[in-house]
């Protein structure tokens, strides 16, 4: 039996054997398990700075593709380690609220959380314009448990 990675999101440092024009070096996938069976699948469609998946979806065969895989941290919010300089002049300041996506190449983009002053709801608001930022940085995220609801849950 070969050794699987965990479920979650990496990214490619080479082509899936087999599979080379479909799964290259160098882009966003997901490794999942389905009835027991491992599998890997590119993003399909993104909504609100999240990567929903496609099809197809490739059965997980190689052991030591899998091991050449990038491991990325999941994509959701967080808060930054330091102040983020921006290029064009401004700033985020340390602990600031970011959504963590992805691009198609598995780079991460964060969005940072904005208060809208004429939001009649207390709601943030991410962009869906972010700044590509490095692995380095990526690591450096702390994870911010900020709840989801559902549609029709009542707050």
């Amino acid at each position: 039996m070969i050794k699987l990675p965990e479920p979650g999101l990496y990214r490619t440092t080479k082509p899936y054997p087999g599979q080379e024009e479909a799964i290259p070096a160098g882009v966003l996938v997901y490794v999942g398990v389905e009835a027991g069976v491992a599998f890997v699948v590119r993003p399909g469609q993104n909504r609100r700075n999240r990567w929903f998946w496609g099809k197809p979806t490739y059965v997980l065969r190689s052991a030591s593709w899998a091991e050449s895989l990038k491991r990325l941290p999941s994509e959701g919010f967080y808060t930054l380690p330091h102040d983020l300089t921006l290029d064009g002049g401004g700033r985020w300041v340390k602990n600031a609220i970011v959504q963590l996506g992805y691009n198609g190449e598995g780079r991460g983009i964060l969005f940072v959380a904005e208060d809208h002053e004429d939001e009649p709801r207390n709601v943030l608001v991410f962009s869906d314009r972010g700044v590509m930022v490095s692995d380095e940085l990526l690591a450096k995220l702390a994870w911010a448990p900020i709840l989801p609801v559902r549609a029709g849950a009542t707050s």
